[in-house]
């Protein structure tokens, strides 16, 4: 698989620039861009994977949340330049619903297919369900609630106030864990698992292939973008499809990957870290981080769809639900896979 995605970086990337200078048809190029994205997500999830064996489990979800958010952050910020406000809200709100219930339930069902229970540090599944009821449910109900009675410009205020104490809370949050708390929940017997495991890549390496692989997505994101209109006239999809399920889908490929590895190998905190993590990332940071970056382009409130907010609350709870006990299955997996695909249909549909 390593191999075929290394083929489509070489190929994908020239055909890539070579379609935008020539000017191919949308649709071809839309394809070819997913793809070349997501095979380059792949390499950053090995590289964050080498990074994590070296700096333990919580820091190497971070830096996999991390980088596999900066696709769907540039993706965003270019949106944004076009104009197309809409589909950056629906991409956040499927990079929720991707990673709790997508990412990590194909995580619990592979990993629970192989092994018949695994376990992972429960007091960071609760520390993680509280800021999610936060995140999702306080942060991105509120300003729509209020929202019916301001109008545009104080709409766009609030957004910014809730912005500006989500990025807080979420620095807040990072120190909580990894300096001040740092070790307190940690499980030994993972750490112990850890040891003695080689990294696929040296550190100067890994880093340098997330730079490039960065530079790389970035430069296709721009492109891809301008795609957006064109393929959803030819397929009949509307921008919140294209937002919700393309774009969160190719946006968040890193981490569709490596948390399902991680389950594969039975190294659930890794796993958990990634897609609760990626989703409090986006929840807490890339949005308000977009709200913010949008006042000198094309200021956008943080105000939600109705549908977009029932799916992202029905998402929190349900994940809450099933991973609040530090145990997970193949079945819960299913479950939550489950969900996701009643919601995609929902959003097709609309």
């Amino acid at each position: 698989m390593n191999k075929i995605f290394a083929l489509m970086v070489f190929i994908g990337v020239p055909i890539s620039v070579l379609g935008a200078i020539l000017h191919w048809p949308s649709v071809i190029m839309f394809i070819i861009y997913c793809l070349t994205i997501i095979a380059l997500a792949s390499f950053m999830g090995r590289a964050t994977e080498s990074l994590a064996i070296v700096a333990g489990p919580r820091i190497g979800g971070l830096l996999n949340a991390t980088f596999g958010n900066a696709v769907e952050l540039i993706i965003s910020i270019f949106s944004i330049q076009a104009g197309l406000n809409e589909v950056v809200l629906a991409s956040l709100t499927g990079s929720v619903l991707g990673n709790l219930l997508l990412v990590a339930g194909m995580a619990f069902l592979v990993g629970g297919i192989k092994f018949k229970r695994q376990k992972f540090n429960v007091y960071d599944a609760r520390h993680n369900s509280g800021l999610l009821i936060f995140a999702v449910i306080v942060a991105f109900v509120i300003p729509e609630v209020f929202s019916m009675n301001l109008n545009l410009t104080n709409t766009i205020h609030l957004s910014v106030g809730v912005a500006i104490i989500l990025i807080l809370l979420y620095l807040a949050a990072l120190f909580f864990k990894l300096v001040t708390h740092r070790g307190i929940y940690q499980d030994p017997q993972a750490a112990e698992l850890e040891e003695g495991e080689e990294p696929e890549w040296k550190k100067g390496k890994a880093i340098t292939i997330l730079f490039l692989s960065t530079i790389a997505v970035a430069y296709i994101s721009e492109n891809l973008v301008h795609t957006f209109e064109s393929v959803a006239k030819s397929f009949g999809w509307s921008e919140l499809f294209i937002g919700i399920v393309i774009v969160a889908i190719v946006g968040n490929a890193a981490e569709h990957a490596s948390a399902i590895l991680m389950a594969y190998k039975n190294k659930m905190d890794v796993a958990v870290e990634i897609a609760f993590g990626s989703t409090l990332q986006i929840a807490m940071f890339v949005a308000p981080a977009l709200v913010i970056v949008s006042l000198f382009f094309n200021p956008m409130p943080l105000v939600f769809t109705m549908p977009e907010l029932v799916a992202m609350v029905t998402a929190v709870l349900l994940s809450i639900i099933l991973a609040n006990d530090g145990e997970t299955n193949w079945f819960e997996g299913a479950t939550l896979l489950a969900a996701y695909i009643i919601m995609g249909i929902g959003f097709y549909l609309l």
